[in-house]
């Protein structure tokens, strides 16, 4: 007994050694998330030309991360409930949006996929996976669209590991889009605005952010019919139109906000007389410090009011 105990020792020592210089050799190496980007994206496309996903499935992942309360914050939304018919949960679960385990559980140095601005993948492999299956027709028009060439991921906007995503909630929507979009928060706190401080309109009243058809992202077809679906009073056609009214109201306005009144791009008279250089007012061509009829009050509009069109008989002037 003495002699294999001493046996048994002889060999255990070093297969202890082995190990312990294997695990310090582990230690060492660098985490698959600080490798070449194109190297993992590499073994991401070998992981699902291989297809080997987990038996168990959630199970498996839940063995390592089950301690980490933004993964277990999946379980308190859509993606992560198992009764809804075509989410994660019900599929193939974890490996649904993170790719096949492979061998990511021995050690975790093999890849999954991540998402998000910090993610190794790039945006538009980490867009396909969530296009997978949001591929309705509020996002036919996502290839090629504004976010889609700034290679902007969905996760960049959206939460998944969440019960309430915040851009999906008109009370938190315009604080997430304004997070990129500075020039807009800073024109919607201007002197005239659309109430997108006060969260009674939000920006996807006006824009699809997964891209439309039409200029900007805009929901309808052109500026105007984006504007009369709100501003239905200004729609035409009118016996007398105004040329910039019936083109685009964004000629005249800044639909974010503006320092001038009714969102006007700048301040009457200047405004009339970017096109009305040679109005018929000659004497008063430049409106420097003089009071008058034509820079008081309404400036133009105190003759002009009906700017955006007139069906009066003898409104040629858009007076009446």
């Amino acid at each position: 007994m003495n002699m294999g105990s001493a046996w048994t020792k002889s060999k255990a020592l070093p297969c202890l050694l082995f190990l312990l210089t294997v695990f310090s050799l582990n230690l060492a190496a660098a985490p698959w998330d600080d490798k070449d980007p194109a190297e993992v994206e590499a073994i991401l496309d070998q992981k699902f030309a291989e297809g080997k996903y987990s038996s168990k499935g959630a199970d498996t992942c839940l063995m390592c991360h089950r301690k980490s309360a933004e993964v277990m914050a999946l379980f308190d939304g859509v993606h992560g409930n198992t009764s809804v018919k075509g989410s994660p949960m019900a599929d193939l679960q974890c490996e649904a949006c993170h790719g096949p385990l492979g061998k990511h559980n021995r050690g975790g140095k093999e890849p999954m996929i991540t998402f998000g601005a910090n993610s190794p993948v790039p945006a538009q492999k980490q867009n396909s996976v969530c296009m997978s299956c949001h591929n309705d027709d509020q996002r036919m028009a996502w290839s090629g669209n504004h976010h889609d060439n700034a290679d902007v991921s969905c996760a960049s906007c959206h939460s998944v590991h969440t019960g309430h995503d915040p851009i999906s909630d008109r009370k938190t929507e315009v604080e997430v889009c304004t997070s990129c979009h500075t020039q807009q928060k800073a024109d919607m706190h201007k002197r005239s605005s659309h109430p997108l401080k006060w969260q009674q309109m939000v920006c996807s009243d006006c824009h699809n952010p997964h891209g439309s058809l039409s200029d900007s992202s805009l929901k309808q077809m052109s500026v105007n019919e984006n504007c009369y679906s709100c501003h239905a009073e200004k729609r035409g056609p009118k016996l007398w139109e105004h040329s910039p009214v019936t083109d685009n109201c964004a000629n005249c306005h800044n639909p974010h906000g503006s320092v001038n009144q009714a969102m006007l791009i700048s301040k009457p008279p200047q405004l009339c007389q970017s096109c009305h250089a040679s109005d018929g007012h000659a004497s008063n061509a430049v409106f420097a410090n003089q009071q008058n009829a034509f820079n008081a009050g309404q400036s133009c509009m105190n003759c002009h009011s009906q700017v955006h069109g007139s069906n009066h008989p003898s409104g040629k002037l858009l007076q009446r």
